[in-house]
């Protein structure tokens, strides 16, 4: 009886634990890029594999891509598993895309002294565009988060609002206003509100069942860190710059191996890097051929006009590169762009380098060698053994013994001077005689 009781009682003990709720939750306290939409999708997949009752993103963001923010929208409105958006902590804002984000989510909640808003798309870089491009942008970002607040049920009035006008709201007029549906202090407190809240999936009611559930707490992979830090156009620009650096002094000082190795990595990292980037391939190739420019100085006396040329590809290339208008929800006007404080000083700092590589390859080219047999030209001698046309003698010079011939008679003990040579034969005349 007591082995039944036993039995009963250890199964329950188990049972306890394999029934028991958890919430997955994960921060997102980045830019809305490529890498960070990778990072919900994959939170989404894992939040469903561990049996998660939710996943709860907390939110804050001042905005980012366009694209990548339709796809987070994508990943949400079609979630095989309820999402839960909560800006948090105090003091986070869900701007611009953070808007669409929130909107997205099954249930949207905010913590006490947070805001949202201020939707409304501007171009990449400070670019300017036509009033005819700004209106068809507008109309379908309107379009876009109309679609979004309808699916969900928000007001849709506050939503194009946020778009049109850039109006923003407290974590009180979200509520009140209809754009969230909780406030909460903290996660605690929101899982408690929500549990038993029903949530529309694919047609079927879902109900959740929160309280007191356990939380996991899901950090970025390595793969999703690295993304979304390389996704910024500046480091990016940094990348290429050691890439070129690196790759250059391997190129013209051969055998250094080092420079090589960091050139080739920063340039694969730069690679993978403006894979999240919208990038303008025009840009892209003044680039390319800033560099090509920068190797044919080595090879050709341009008397640093290739270099110039090298120089204006690359700035324009740098600030054209990641130049992509309608492509960006930035309530706080970052510039997605290259920074021009960062491209100008660079470029003259890269000129100042090619130019001084260029310079000291070129001076050893020209240079008058020293070593071996070349490094004997001009130099003096003792003749040992007389030397003369027909007559090959040795001589001494540079502290070595050498064979040598003469177009004349030269008897021994005379001083020579080393005008040629034949293999390691030297051609040597009398010392003082033209």
């Amino acid at each position: 009886m007591k082995r039944i009781f036993l039995s009963f009682l250890i199964v329950g003990f188990i049972g306890s634990f394999a029934l028991s709720a958890t919430v997955t939750v994960i921060k997102f306290a980045v830019t809305v890029n490529p890498g960070s939409a990778d990072y919900i999708n994959w939170a989404i997949r894992q939040a469903v594999l561990s049996g998660s009752e939710c996943l709860l993103i907390q939110l804050d963001t001042p905005g980012g891509l366009v694209s990548s923010t339709r796809t987070i929208v994508q990943s949400l409105l079609s979630s095989p598993l309820p999402v839960v958006v909560y800006v948090s902590p105090p003091g986070a804002h869900a701007g611009s895309a953070g808007v669409m984000i929130t909107l997205a989510a099954n249930i949207a909640a905010m913590a006490p002294g947070t805001n949202i808003g201020a939707a409304h798309p501007v171009a990449m870089g400070e670019e300017k565009i036509d009033e005819e491009m700004k209106k068809k942008i507008a109309n379908d970002t309107i379009a876009f988060v109309k679609a979004i607040a309808q699916k969900r049920k928000r007001n849709v009035h506050w939503a194009i609002k946020a778009v049109e006008e850039s109006a923003s709201a407290t974590a009180d007029e979200a509520l009140s206003l209809g754009v969230i549906d909780f406030l909460a202090n903290n996660t605690d407190e929101l899982l408690a509100k929500i549990d038993g809240k029903k949530v529309e999936l694919d047609g079927r009611t879902v109900e959740l069942k929160t309280k007191d559930a356990k939380i996991v707490e899901l950090e970025p992979s390595l793969k999703h860190k690295l993304l979304m830090t390389l996704a910024d156009p500046n480091l990016a620009y940094i990348l290429l710059l050691i890439g070129i650096i690196g790759l250059y002094v391997e190129f013209s000082h051969p055998g250094f191996i080092m420079p090589g190795v960091v050139g080739a990595i920063s340039l694969i990292l730069f690679l993978i890097s403006i894979q999240t980037l919208p990038i303008n391939y025009g840009g892209l190739v003044l680039i390319l051929l800033a560099i090509v420019l920068f190797v044919l100085e080595l090879k050709v006396a341009s008397y640093g006009l290739l270099t110039i040329g090298g120089i204006i590809c690359f700035v324009l290339g740098a600030l054209f590169m990641f130049e992509a208008p309608e492509k960006v929800f930035d309530a706080q006007h970052f510039a997605f762009g290259i920074s021009k404080a960062l491209v100008f000083p660079t470029a003259v700092a890269l000129g100042a380098f090619i130019g001084l590589i260029t310079y000291l390859v070129v001076s050893a080219r020209l240079k008058k060698p020293y070593t071996g047999i070349e490094g004997l030209l001009g130099a003096k001698g003792e003749v040992k053994t007389k030397v003369g046309p027909n007559i090959k003698g040795l001589i001494f010079a540079h502290g070595e013994y050498w064979g040598a011939i003469a177009n004349e008679p030269i008897e021994e003990g005379a001083q020579v001077e080393i005008v040629g040579y034949d293999g390691l034969i030297l051609k040597v005349k009398r010392a003082g005689k033209a």
